[in-house]
C-alpha cells in the first residue's frame, strides 16, 4: 500500500490519530523533497518568483493535509442578519457626493483575466474573445474606463491578474491602448504544481513549463489575488498612490462595470464606520442554483459553496426559498485591509479540490482557492443585493448569442437592455454541440436574430440561421441525426416547433 493510500485511510477514520499524523508528516517531508528539486532547475531570473510561489503551494498542501474534507458544519450556518444584506435601492437611495471626482480617484479595477477561452473552442485568453461590434472584453473594459477618466476627470487605473498561460498574449495586446488614457497595470497569479491523485507528489519535475511538462502546472484560482498582488509589489506602489479599494471581478462579466453609488458607500458610509468587503450578490433564478451564497457562520459572514456542502444537504443549498442570493464575484476589497491580513498571513479560504484527468489519462488533483472565500477574514464586510443586469458573464456561446443581440445595446464599454424589452429578464438560450466553438457559432448565423421578445431558444443539431430572422416566444429547432434546417432569411419563429426537415409546428 501507497503512503498516499495510507493517509487516505488513515484520515477516513475517525480521531486524530497518532498514525495520521505520522503519515501526514511523511507526506509533507516527500513533498518538500520533491519541490527542491524542482526550484534547483530554475534559472537565475525566475528564482525569487518560483521559490515563492513553492512557498505558497508548500502552505495550501499542508493545509489540504491538515483539514478533513471540504464539508463546513451544516447545523451552524444561519441566514445572514437582515442588515448584513443590503438592497441596492437603498444604497443609490443616498445619491453621490459633489465630489466624486475625489472619491473615483482612490479606485482601481482588477479583472481577473487568467482564463483561456478552451471551453468556447479558443486558443489563447478568454478576454481576447471578440463579444460585440469586433470588440473583445478587454477594448470594452478599457473603454468603460477611459469613459469613466474622461466623464469625471479622474485617473482610475486598471490591473489585470494574468496567468501564465494569458500573460503573454495579454501583454502583446495591451500595446493597442497606449494612447488611451486608462493606465493599465499587470501582475501574474501564482504558478503551481499538478498533484498525482495516487501518490499526492508533483508531476512536475523541473520548472519548464513548454513540451510535455504543459500540464504538469496550474493556476490555484483567484484566491489567490491577495498573496500574488502582494508579492508583485503592486500593491504597494497603488497604496503610495492614494489607492484605497479595488473593484474585482470576472472579466468575462459584462455586467461588472464600476458603481458610483457603491464606492460612495464605501468611501462615506453612513455610520462612520467603513467596510472592508463588499460582495455583490443577487437574487438566484433556477440557472444559478449551484452558485455560492452568502451565509452566517461562527458571527461572520461565510460565502459558502455547494463543493463544501454535506450531500444530505445539497438540495437544501440549492434551494431558491431558502438561500435566495448568490455571490455574482463582483467585489470592493480595502487594499490597506489586504496588506495588513497578508502581512499577518490571516487569509482564510477554504480549499477547493479540483480533480483533472490529462491527455494522456493521468488523474491529477489541483488545489485552488476562491476570492470570495476571504470575506470572512475582513472587518465589517457587507452583502449588497444588486440588480441581476450586474451579473451577465459569458461562458459559452448561449451566453455570447444574449450579448451580440438586440436585447443589449452598447454605449461606452457598457452594456445596456434595451428598453425595447418588455421583460426584465434575459430569455433561457441553450444552443447545442455544433454551436460550441465561437467560430462554428459564428459560421450558423448570417446575422444575430431578433430576440427582443424571446422568451425561450433551444437549437439541436445541424441547423443554421439567414439574415434578418425574428425569434418570438419560445422557439425550439431540432435538426435530427444526418439533417440540416436552414432557417430562411426574414423568417419570424413565434411559439414554434422545428424539426427533422423543416416542418414547422405551432408551440
Amino acid at each position: 500500500m501507497s503512503l498516499a493510500q495510507d493517509y487516505r485511510k488513515a484520515m477516513s477514520q475517525a480521531g486524530t490519530s497518532q498514525f495520521q499524523e505520522v503519515i501526514r508528516q511523511e507526506l509533507e517531508y516527500l513533498m518538500k523533497v520533491e519541490l527542491e528539486k524542482i526550484l534547483a532547475t530554475a534559472p537565475q531570473n525566475e528564482l525569487e518568483h518560483t521559490k515563492k510561489d513553492l512557498e505558497g503551494f508548500k502552505k495550501l498542501f499542508h493545509r489540504f493535509l491538515q483539514e478533513k474534507g471540504p464539508s463546513v458544519n451544516w447545523e451552524k450556518i444561519q441566514r445572514p442578519p437582515e442588515d448584513s444584506i443590503q438592497p441596492y435601492e437603498k444604497i443609490r437611495a443616498r445619491g453621490l457626493p459633489v465630489n466624486i471626482t475625489s472619491v473615483l480617484n482612490k479606485l482601481v479595477v482588477v479583472k481577473l483575466n487568467g482564463g483561456l477561452g478552451t471551453s468556447m473552442g479558443c486558443k489563447g485568453p478568454k478576454s481576447l474573445i471578440g463579444v460585440r461590434n469586433e470588440n473583445t472584453f478587454l477594448d470594452l473594459t478599457v473603454q468603460q474606463i477611459e469613459h469613466l477618466n474622461k466623464t469625471y476627470n479622474t485617473d482610475v487605473p486598471l490591473v489585470l491578474m494574468n496567468s501564465f498561460n494569458t500573460d503573454e498574449d495579454t501583454k502583446k495586446i495591451l500595446q493597442k491602448y497606449s494612447h488611451s488614457r486608462v493606465k493599465i497595470y499587470t501582475f501574474n497569479q501564482s504558478r503551481y504544481p499538478r498533484i498525482n491523485k495516487e501518490s499526492l507528489l508533483p508531476i512536475a519535475k523541473d520548472v519548464s513549463y513548454s513540451g510535455e511538462n504543459t500540464e504538469a502546472w496550474y493556476p490555484p484560482g483567484h484566491g489567490d489575488i491577495y498573496s500574488s498582488f502582494y508579492n508583485s509589489g503592486l500593491l504597494d506602489t497603488l497604496i503610495g498612490e492614494g489607492k484605497e479599494y479595488i473593484f474585482v471581478s470576472n472579466i468575462d462579466n459584462l455586467g461588472a462595470t464600476v458603481d458610483l453609488y457603491i464606492l460612495n458607500h464605501l468611501m462615506n458610509p453612513p455610520n462612520g464606520k467603513r467596510c472592508e468587503f463588499v460582495m455583490e450578490v443577487t437574487n438566484k433564478t433556477r440557472a444559478d442554483v449551484k452558485g455560492g451564497t452568502l451565509t452566517q457562520y461562527d458571527n461572520k459572514l461565510r460565502l459558502v459553496e455547494i463543493a463544501q456542502v454535506p450531500k444530505a444537504h445539497v438540495d437544501e443549498f440549492k434551494s431558491v426559498s431558502k438561500f435566495k442570493i448568490f455571490n455574482t464575484n463582483n467585489l470592493w476589497i480595502s487594499l490597506p485591509a489586504i496588506k495588513r491580513l497578508q502581512e499577518q498571513n490571516a487569509i482564510d479560504m477554504e480549499i477547493i479540490v479540483n480533480p483533472k484527468t490529462l491527455d494522456g489519462g493521468l488523474n491529477v488533483i489541483q488545489l485552488e482557492t476562491a476570492v470570495g472565500a476571504a470575506v470572512k477574514s475582513f472587518e465589517n464586510s457587507l452583502g449588497i443585493n444588486v440588480p441581476r443586469s450586474r451579473f451577465l458573464p459569458v461562458k459559452t456561446t448561449s451566453d455570447l448569442l444574449l450579448v451580440m443581440s438586440n436585447l443589449y445595446s452598447l454605449n461606452a464599454g457598457s452594456l445596456t437592455m434595451s428598453e425595447k424589452r418588455e421583460f426584465p429578464t434575459v430569455p433561457l438560450v441553450k444552443l447545442g454541440s455544433s454551436f460550441t466553438k465561437v467560430q462554428d457559432y459564428l459560421s450558423r448565423f448570417e446575422s444575430i436574430p431578433d430576440m427582443l421578445e424571446l422568451d425561450h431558444l433551444t437549437v439541436s443539431g445541424d441547423v443554421t440561421f439567414g439574415k434578418n430572422v425574428a425569434l418570438k416566444g419560445t422557439v425550439i429547432i431540432i435538426a435530427n441525426h444526418g439533417d440540416r434546417i436552414d432557417i430562411p432569411p426574414g423568417a419570424v419563429l413565434e411559439n414554434k416547433i422545428v424539426s427533422g426537415n423543416l416542418r414547422i409546428l405551432d408551440h
